[in-house]
Formats: C-alpha cells, structure tokens, sequence
C-alpha cells in the first residue's frame, strides 16, 4: 500500500512512512464529556476510524489512543449544579458516547486514556518542561513559556505577535507574555484537585494529551488526528509541549484534521438551536446512514448536513443492500482485481466519496453480472469493500425490515408489496401494474424473482 495523507504541519499531501513499518502508533483528541456527542463530534470518530481500518489492512501493529477529557471547568460547572462528583457526569457521558459511536460503527480504539488516570504523569510532564527552562510557576500556576520555542505557530502558520494581539485584553499579571498558555492551574477547595509541587491544583488543556501520548504512546507518534478546531491552539501547544520536554524527539510526524460538520448551512450553536445530537439523530434514522452521511465528503471539506443529505444516504445504502440481497445465494470468493480502484481511492488521502462511488460501481455490476465466477467475486469485494468504510455490516432482509423500521413509509410500503403479490398470484395484472407504479412514485424498485419480490429504494 501507499497511503498519502494531507500532512496539516506542510500543508502537502505526503505518503505514509511510519517511523516503524512493524508498529503504527495514532491518536486522536476525543471528546470533553460534559453532555452527548454531538455529530461535529462524530465526524473525527468516523473518519478515523476509517484510517484505523485502512492501517490495521497494511501494518501488522496499529495502536489507536483517543482520549477522554473528564478534568473541565465545564465539567466542574455541570457536577456543581447537578450536586454531584464529576466522576458521576463523566461516566454518565462516556457511557452515553459508547453507546453512539457504536451505534455508527466506530470501532473500539486500542486505548482510552482518561485525563484524571494521568494526574501525574501530567506533573512529571510539566517539571521536564520546567527543568528545561521552557516553563514557569506563578502565584500557583505553571505557564509555558512561549518565546522559549522558536518553532511555535508552525502548525497554524501564525505568528507569535498575531498570537499575541489575539489574546484578552486583560492579561493576568502572572504572564511574562500574553501569548504564554496555562500547563496547571490552582482549585479552590470546592474545585477538583491534586497535590502538587505548585500546589493543589488541575491540569490546564493542552498538557493532558502530551501527557497521555508520553505514557501510551512513546514521545514520538506516526500520527495525531482531531477536527479543524483544534489547530490552534491546542494543537500548536501540544507540538511545543511535546518538544520542549523530550529536546531531539519527533513529537508527531503527520497531522490531520477533519473538517467542520454545519446544519443545513449553518454553523451548529446552541443560540441558533441547531445543535445535532447523535442519539436524538439515531431515533430518526439508523446509525449506518448518519456514518454513510459523514463519509459522504472528504474528511478535509467541510460537509453539511440536512435531512435530504441523511435521507440520500439511507437511499444510497438501499441501494448497496440491494445488491447483497441480490447476491443473497451466492458464495464470496476470491475479490479478484474488483477492489484495486476502491483502495486506490482510500489510499489517495482517504478519499472517501471516491472509495464510495467505487461500491456503488460494484453494486451496478452486481445487478448485471450472470456469471457465477463473477458474482462471487463482485460479493466478495462489496464485503470487503464496506468492512474497510465500516458499511453493510447488517443483513440485507434485517436492514431493509429493521434497520429502517423507525422510516414512516416501511409499513406503507411492506403492505403495497404484499398487495401486489396478491394481485399477481389472482393474475390480476392489471392492479399489480398500478401497484407497481404506486411504489415507483415513491421512489422503490423491485425485483421480482423465483424466490418472490424483493424492494430497493431508488439511488
């Protein structure tokens, strides 16, 4: 394989040299479980779960870390007002996240660090950074010290004056510079906190996942993943961190971010109230459609969704599962060469949309194909094919009777289907023809076979 991947820190498309070809290492920044996963949320799940899958194909080690974020102000601020320990929130809400993302598919990464499982390994992080003059203590904070790594704002491509011009205007008197970013902060008695040499106290942001990529992962990493927004300054901290505390280490050799997910053409806020949670998404259409929806666009682009984006993909995947039933009596084989434009297409950066249309392509030949050599084949790469896009993982009956079960129009159309096998089994034709017409208005085809009538809806 030659993987390409958008490397964020050249701004070029480069292929995949991993540090070391028998073990790839990737981690990807996971949620802040304060509330449910939203589908901005979502979007890095499912597209990194993607490049684990295309990984875990070519090498033969991959480990995948996504973290959870459960030391937060507004974790802090959501148990305070709920009267309770955030222990009680956060595992109410990476349970919550469990259950959605399997919901779409995404695999288990290989480790789920938490931030509160790392306290001190954080400290030991931030008395390198100290012991190598690149940190410093005030009034019961430690500050990284900006201006001591000349390499800061190359990820972003901003200056540290911009940096600095961007900052709040009141800038806390414990700054030797407004653009230095907090490594620990001190807790009040009702706050969580640690001991510390600086005092009771919490981790900042940016120091927990250097912290937890040292511990798992080694100092330096093949890969870092995480959405657009993340850039800076999280990121950008994370290189600085990273760098200054283990000098003549590679923190991390390729970065890719996703783009940002909007609804309906809007960015989703909570004053605009269109916030997209994944549960309250799931009790409108199945998970395997909202994941199709995701990878819909390339994970660079920005991508709306709609209600006519999640209906085309339940359509689309219709369409697949309309295939696999066709092929229900036949026998995988041998994929043969049907696959080479599917993984050149994931291989091209994870270019989703192309590897996509390639399945589609597959699905077509699959309704024409007559040889039984062929039909196997064509079965075989459809498996494969979906397994690598976390797709078509359901049974083709289940998914066309369950799956969709929560689509008002299932039962409608169940019922006109057996409607016209009456009508063609009294060899009223004409009532079957009308029948037929009736469904195609509603954009379902069918096909009809020794076995009976089989439905798809229309791509």
């Amino acid at each position: 394989m030659t993987l390409t991947l958008t490397n964020t820190l050249s701004g070029q498309r480069e292929t995949f040299v991993p540090a070391d070809p028998d073990h790839v290492t990737l981690y990807v920044c996971g949620p802040t479980v304060y509330n449910y996963a939203h589908v901005g949320n979502a979007r890095p799940a499912v597209v990194f779960d993607v490049l684990y899958r295309v990984l875990k194909r070519s090498y033969p080690r991959v480990t995948y870390a996504r973290n959870f974020t459960d030391i937060d102000d507004k974790i802090n601020a959501a148990a305070e007002e709920a009267g309770k320990p955030i222990s009680a929130i956060t595992g109410t809400y990476i349970k919550a996240y469990h259950e959605d993302m399997a919901a779409l598919g995404v695999l288990a990464p290989d480790i789920e660090p938490r931030v509160t499982d790392h306290v001190t390994d954080i400290i030991e992080m931030i008395k390198a950074l100290i012991d190598n003059e690149h940190a410093y203590a005030a009034e019961g904070h430690v500050l990284f010290d900006v201006f001591s790594f000349e390499d800061y704002g190359k990820l972003s491509g901003r200056s540290v004056d911009e940096m600095r011009a961007g900052a709040r205007v009141e800038v806390a008197p414990f700054k030797r510079d407004a653009a230095d970013f907090v490594l620990w902060k001190p807790s009040s008695d009702d706050q969580p906190g640690w001991d510390s040499p600086w005092g009771r106290g919490r981790p900042g942001w940016h120091i927990e996942c250097s912290a937890m990529i040292g511990q798992h992962l080694g100092k330096s990493i093949d890969i870092h993943g995480g959405g657009q927004d993340l850039i800076f300054p999280h990121h950008e901290n994370e290189i600085a961190q990273g760098s200054c505390a283990w000098p003549g280490t590679e923190y991390c050799r390729y970065w890719m971010h996703n783009g940002f997910v909007t609804i309906d053409g809007a960015k989703m806020s909570k004053s605009l109230g269109n916030v997209q949670l994944v549960r309250e998404l799931l009790e409108k259409v199945p998970g395997e459609a909202i994941r199709f929806a995701l990878l819909s666009a390339h994970y660079r682009s920005p991508l709306d969704l709609s209600e006519r984006s999640l209906n085309d993909a339940r359509r689309g995947l219709d369409r697949l599962y309309g295939a696999i039933r066709e092929l229900t009596k036949v026998e995988p084989t041998d994929e043969g060469d049907h696959l080479e434009p599917f993984y050149a297409a994931l291989e091209d950066d994870l270019n989703t949309p192309a590897a996509l249309a390639e399945l589609f392509g597959l699905a077509k030949s699959a309704f024409k194909a007559s040889n039984p050599e062929d039909r196997a084949a064509i079965k075989a790469a459809m498996i494969e094919a979906g397994g690598l896009l976390g797709l078509l993982d359901a049974d083709p009956e289940e998914w066309f009777t369950g799956a969709n079960d929560n689509h008002p129009d299932i039962a409608k159309i169940e019922q006109l289907v057996a409607d016209r096998e009456a009508a063609r089994s009294a060899r009223d034709f004409a009532e079957a023809d009308r029948l037929r017409n009736v469904l195609g208005e509603m954009g379902i085809h069918l096909d009809d076979s020794a076995d009976g009538t089989s439905w798809r809806r229309t791509a």
